[in-house]
């Protein structure tokens, strides 16, 4: 195997992964110098205070692992202390609507920061650089700042969607965040406009210097923990300093001869796995791709692997998750009799009055040696919270936790919530085939699933895996792209369906990936984002 690849949805990063494959680093090297960046670059999609999931493969020294760094819910929660603030539910299941909006955005929308614990371990065990020297890049974008591109753009100005909070105020809502994303006459930064972060540059120039340590029982730890006390935060100097990655061996599975491996719960692996064990069943490649057949078969494991995810999956340290029961290829053949008598399964929601954010962002990478990491990472919808002088954005994935008591996804201290990052590798044998995650909320595994179809069912390449029209099913309608045939959509509607028209080509989640073949690598990045596939 000979020569490595990077996909990224920012090509700043991507290049700066790159950099460190040419100069003879690992893939574990090269995907945290374009985690590093993103957070500099796309700092609403991910950030040091994030969280996320790594997996990675490196065969040459025996090791397939994920470093999943869920963010937790502070030890000062409560099981019911939102449970008499509910409005409604997002549509897809991406959280719930409170009121006054206390779970999305300021102080108590925030969990544990995770993502530069796991950052700093990933290298610790696997890497060959440290976390001082990969982080020069993004402290140079920081201080020498960036262009605005059309994707972080529309993101920003995105119009309110209903029930949430519009994604203007989490740039503007305090003063510490709005003298980083605003000008002067208080217009937020607009695409080809240059935009610098000098306090941020200084927060890295300081981890440089001090370690990732510093940032959890250091200096900048008593910064945080001052800054979350004076303004009703949840989070406390011992929430920090008990911080850390969780390694764990990978979900297994198989579809269509390949093995497939991805994340545990609370990640989104297991949807995944269920779904491709149901549509195994299936001849999806005789149906024809993006059919009406396809699609509503396709349709109906989305929705099934939706509420089962609903009911059932949820923290493994809090809930008891039938992982064996929704991986089987068993239950999943009897599901897919229920596709095939024509049952159509109902997906219930409090609300069907907002849809889910989609403030992530993924890495896939290949180094010559044949190490392979696949890492999704965020910081959910975003706190809209910066602490004054650090410059970072804290997460916001306190939004996701279900306020009702008793469930999979309720509160609890030190609960993760769930997430539907999958990043997922495929092997022939025991080569990687395809290497694949996506940011985009709960449309993740549903992007993901589809790519893999794409390569698997109908042998695209990775640049046509990912950008081929998509459709996503995470209620009782079926969205699709508007490059999906208006006559299968009449179709769809003919068969009794709810469908519902995005008036974007290129959109649920964005799929970054990978194909090794006998040639080598091919990648894709997803044309919806504004990233690249990088050959080294």
């Amino acid at each position: 195997m000979s020569g490595g690849m990077i996909t990224a949805p920012q090509p700043e990063a991507v290049e700066a992964g790159g950099d460190v494959l040419r100069a003879g680093g690992n893939a574990v090297d090269a995907a945290v110098a374009c985690a590093l960046v993103q957070t500099a670059v796309d700092p609403l999609m991910c950030g040091i205070a994030g969280f996320g999931s790594m997996h990675i493969f490196m065969p040459s020294k025996g090791v397939h692992t994920c470093l999943d760094f869920h963010g937790r819910a502070p030890a000062s929660v409560r099981p019911d202390m939102w449970e008499d603030f509910i409005v409604g539910e997002a549509e897809d299941g991406f959280g719930f609507i409170l009121e006054g909006h206390v779970n999305e955005i300021g102080y108590q929308s925030i969990t544990t920061p995770m993502s530069l614990r796991a950052y700093d371990t990933g290298l610790n065990k696997y890497g060959t650089r440290v976390i001082g020297e990969l982080i020069e890049p993004a402290i140079d974008y920081c201080e020498s700042g960036f262009l605005v591109r059309p994707h972080m753009s529309a993101f920003w100005n995105e119009a309110p969607q209903s029930g949430r909070i519009t994604h203007r105020n989490f740039l503007t809502q305090f003063p510490a965040t709005r003298k980083i994303y605003t000008k002067s006459d208080g217009a937020i930064y607009g695409v080809g406009e240059l935009l610098k972060n000098p306090d941020m540059g200084r927060t890295y120039r300081r981890i440089a210097e001090h370690g990732a340590e510093d940032f959890y029982c250091g200096t900048l730890a008593n910064d945080i923990v001052a800054d979350m006390a004076a303004n009703g935060g949840l989070i406390t100097a011992d929430d920090l300093a008990n911080v850390a990655a969780t390694e764990r061996a990978p979900l297994w599975g198989s579809y269509r001869g390949f093995k497939v491996a991805t994340n545990n719960p609370p990640g989104g692996g297991i949807m995944l796995l269920e779904m491709l064990n149901i549509l195994e069943n299936f001849d999806l490649a005789g149906m024809g791709h993006n059919s009406p057949d396809y699609i509503a078969t396709v349709s109906e494991a989305m929705k099934i692997a939706t509420v089962d995810k609903d009911t059932k999956v949820g923290d493994p340290a809090f809930v008891d998750v039938p992982v064996g029961e929704l991986t089987s290829k068993s239950y999943a053949g009897e599901m897919a009799v229920r596709i095939r008598r024509g049952e159509k399964t109902h997906v219930p929601r409090l609300d069907l009055s907002a849809q889910e954010s989609r403030d992530t962002t993924h890495i896939s990478v290949a180094d010559g040696n044949g190490n392979c990491v696949a890492m999704t990472h965020s910081i959910g919808m975003p706190s809209g919270v910066v602490s004054d002088g650090l410059g970072f954005m804290y997460n916001g994935c306190m939004g996701v936790f279900d306020p009702r008591p008793g469930r999979a996804g309720s509160l609890a201290p030190g609960k993760a919530r769930f997430t539907a990052m999958c990043p997922t590798m495929l092997f022939k044998g025991g080569d990687p085939f395809f290497v694949v995650g996506a940011p985009g909320g709960t449309y993740i595994t549903m992007g993901v699933l589809q790519a893999i179809l794409n390569a698997v069912d109908f042998g695209m390449n990775a640049q046509e895996a990912v950008a081929a029209p998509r459709f996503c099913t995470t209620s009782d309608t079926i969205d699709v792209t508007n490059r999906i045939l208006r006559r299968t959509e009449a179709a769809l509607v003919d068969m009794g369906y709810l469908v519902r028209r995005s008036p974007l080509g290129y959109h649920f989640a964005g799929v970054h990936a990978l194909r090794h073949t006998e040639a080598g690598w091919d990648g894709g990045a997803d044309p919806g984002r504004d990233g690249m596939a990088l050959a080294v």
